[in-house]
């Protein structure tokens, strides 16, 4: 008689396109140790469920929850702002708290609900990212040329691009910069066409994942690189393919507003 396969129980949600599953970690880690492995198995798009990365949430002693989240590739991310709202959405389907603390690897993150979505399981959260770090522009060498762009901290490290246009094969250059020697983390690529002071285009792309439909902290990042150059001004409408997203700046806090929708639940077998 064949060994029963132990099942991972997961909730997969979505925030603007940039998709995650959420695992409940203290049962995972009963099944396989080895997160980063199981990481890399579920988020596979043909073979596992397939997501930009997974939310592996655990109890904690004065926040609703602690999370860690783990790229598709296995590399583990300080935090992710759809992420924690994919979360936030989770929990409060749950328990219907309006006001949801979060435990992040950047530090405790507080959402609050602000609205329903366009269906049942959508919802729209605020939550507030705390303090950035906007440096001033940077050059990066790649080859004999070289780009130009501000880094910016968000708990996690960004370097936003200006451009008229997203040219074809943006893609390229993005993860040329991020195996730049300068960033010896990796770095979160953004690059932000201006359309207005309170609307710009990004596209994304992100350490461990690469190219993702939106990002919450690079959203925060484009914003706050484009507020300081004087290009904009909050509060900032982000657009990007997988939706919309708006950053303001109130003192020296950053807020990020946006929807986030749990897609399905379900179980993968570990072999």
């Amino acid at each position: 008689m064949s060994k029963k396969a132990a099942a991972i129980s997961f909730v997969k949600a979505s925030a603007c396109g940039n998709d995650f599953l959420l695992v409940d970690f203290p049962r995972a880690e009963r099944a396989l140790p080895d997160i980063a492995a199981l990481t890399r198995r579920i988020c596979d798009r043909h073979d596992g469920v397939g997501a930009d990365g997974v939310e592996w949430m655990r109890s904690h002693p004065t926040a609703d929850v602690e999370i860690r989240l783990i790229n598709a590739d296995g590399s583990e991310a300080e935090i992710s702002g759809n992420g924690t709202r994919c979360v936030a959405a989770y929990l409060f389907s749950g328990r219907g708290a309006e006001k949801i603390s979060i435990q992040t690897g950047a530090g405790l993150k507080t959402c609050v609900m602000t609205g329903q979505g366009q269906s049942e399981y959508e919802y729209e959260f605020e939550i507030e990212m705390g303090s950035a770090v906007v440096e001033a522009e940077l050059s990066v060498k790649l080859g004999a040329s070289e780009v130009r762009g501000i880094p910016v901290s968000m708990g996690n490290p960004h370097y936003v691009v200006f451009v008229q246009e997203f040219v074809e094969h943006w893609q390229d250059e993005a993860a040329d910069i991020q195996r730049a020697p300068g960033f010896k983390q990796g770095v979160n690529v953004e690059m932000v066409a201006i359309d207005g002071k309170h609307d710009l285009r990004a596209r994304f792309f992100e350490r461990g994942v690469g190219e993702t439909q939106s990002s919450g902290t690079g959203s925060c990042a484009s914003a706050l690189a484009a507020m300081a150059t004087g290009r904009a001004e909050s509060p900032v409408r982000v657009h990007a393919q997988g939706g919309t997203q708006t950053v303001r700046k109130e003192s020296n806090s950053v807020f990020l507003r946006g929807t986030a929708r749990l897609v399905c639940r379900g179980e993968f077998f570990v072999d």
